[in-house]
């Protein structure tokens, strides 16, 4: 007994030997590999060339130039006019300068800007761009986001504002009946992917029907191409209809807070109906949705409808191409994630507004017009340059209309062809004898 318990009490010996030998290798491995990382001297604080920034880099050679020499063209580079550029930047300044310390200087609030502006409107990535503005792409990461949250807060409240009474929701509806020809329209309601890189174990959530990973932005648009209500963020997955049944516009609008008018007669017509929302066949149709008929065996009457109610829902389309032209970065896949991709675009809506808002006849050609004497649509500029992945939500599911839907529709077929409702040129738009 006694010489079976010294063996195994010299066993358990060698076992606590052997285990402090490994962990004393691996400690030795792990202090060599820390002073592999850490420990080394560097070659160099700051490199050269990003010390040059004053001197060569694009902020303080590029931009001062034209400034004085080529307004257009500093227009054309930072996507805002120069006076516009010069209040965003002033206002926004507080919100992002930092303190200098005794190990460096704070970057220049207007760098930051720059390096922004010129993200959003090339769509370049954090390496490309540093070359031009001679500022590490780490450090570019880290602004970028804060200068962008920056405008948001600054100017969300200002140029993104939802009507909440009876008398803002007929204003826009009054627009839409003089630019637009159609009536109690209080916005145009769709859905867009922006494509971004596939964010972290999430699988196939963001994996959207056309192939890429995207979130969704859903809008409300009013009859100028201003965004009044956006919901930024939806996995790219969903459907319109999932993402508009389970937002606040919906929910407001069932339960009659949002402060719609009460329903009131068409325009030279006597019987009341309720003022609504246009969009395409992805929603469900009632009476506070108006949505075109099926495409297939459609009658002139109509045809009539799909191509009037389209006049004022395409808006909507426009003030996603108009943005993503001015803001190119909505074009490319985005490097940034998710948080990060929603806040990028709530910046580029608000400073979409704000040149609406400020400029509202500049790059008037982007938007779809008529010619009604050829009977042709032109389409804008923005459908013709790179705009596959700002593409449309698709339809999944059933997506039932409600029976007063269909009836407040079918009335509107008949007011729009009626003497009171039609317009001169409609009959030959639609053009039924191409047929």
């Amino acid at each position: 007994m006694k010489c079976a318990r010294m063996l195994r009490f010299l066993q358990q010996v060698a076992l606590m030997e052997l285990e402090e030998e490994e962990d004393h290798l691996f400690a030795n491995y792990y202090l060599k590999r820390r002073a592999q990382r850490f420990g080394r001297n560097r070659r160099y604080w700051v490199k050269p060339w990003i010390s040059r920034r004053g001197q060569l880099g694009q902020y303080d050679t590029l931009m001062r130039e034209l400034r004085e020499e080529d307004p257009d063209a500093f227009t054309n580079y930072m996507r805002l006019p120069i006076d516009l550029y010069d209040e965003v930047l002033a206002r926004i300044t507080p919100r992002i300068t930092k303190q200098d310390t005794w190990w460096r200087k704070a970057l220049d609030p207007g760098l930051k800007f720059a390096c922004t502006m010129r993200h959003l409107a090339s769509g370049d990535s954090y390496s490309s761009i540093k070359w031009d503005f001679r500022v590490p792409s780490n450090t570019m990461s880290m602004f970028v986001p804060e200068v962008c949250q920056a405008i948001i807060d600054e100017y969300a409240a200002e140029v993104i504002a939802c009507p909440t009474t009876p008398a803002e929701w007929k204003e826009i509806a009054n627009e839409f009946l003089g630019r637009w020809n159609f009536p109690h329209v209080c916005g145009a309601l769709d859905g867009k992917h922006v494509a971004c890189k596939c964010p972290p174990n999430t699988g196939s959530t963001y994996y959207n029907y056309e192939g890429f990973f995207s979130i969704v932005l859903m809008a409300l648009v009013d009859a100028d191409y201003k965004f009044i209500w956006l919901d930024v963020g939806p996995d790219g997955a969903a459907s319109d209809a999932q993402i508009y049944n389970e937002c606040e516009l919906k929910e407001v609008l069932q339960n009659k807070t949002i402060g719609f008018p009460d329903p009131e007669p068409l325009p030279g017509d006597d019987r009341n109906m309720p003022y609504f929302f246009v969009a395409d066949n992805a929603f469900q149709l009632r009476t506070d949705m108006m949505k075109p008929f099926p495409f297939r065996n459609m009658t002139v009457e109509e045809r009539i409808l799909n191509y009037r109610l389209s006049r004022a829902r395409r808006v909507v389309e426009n003030a996603f191409g108009i943005m993503s032209q001015r803001f190119q970065i909505l074009l490319s896949t985005m490097q940034h994630s998710p948080d990060n991709v929603r806040i990028i675009v709530q910046a580029c809506v608000c400073l979409h507004n704000l040149m609406r808002i400020r400029y509202p006849n500049m790059n008037i050609n982007q938007v779809d017009r008529e010619d009604v004497e050829n009977e042709t649509i032109i389409p804008g500029e923005w459908r013709l340059g790179r705009n596959m992945l700002l593409d449309v939500v698709n339809v999944q599911g059933a997506n039932r209309a409600t029976v007063q839907g269909k009836r407040q529709r079918q009335y509107l077929k008949h007011y729009l062809n009626s003497a009171a409702g039609s317009v001169p040129w409609q009959m030959r738009m639609i053009n039924p004898r191409r047929e």
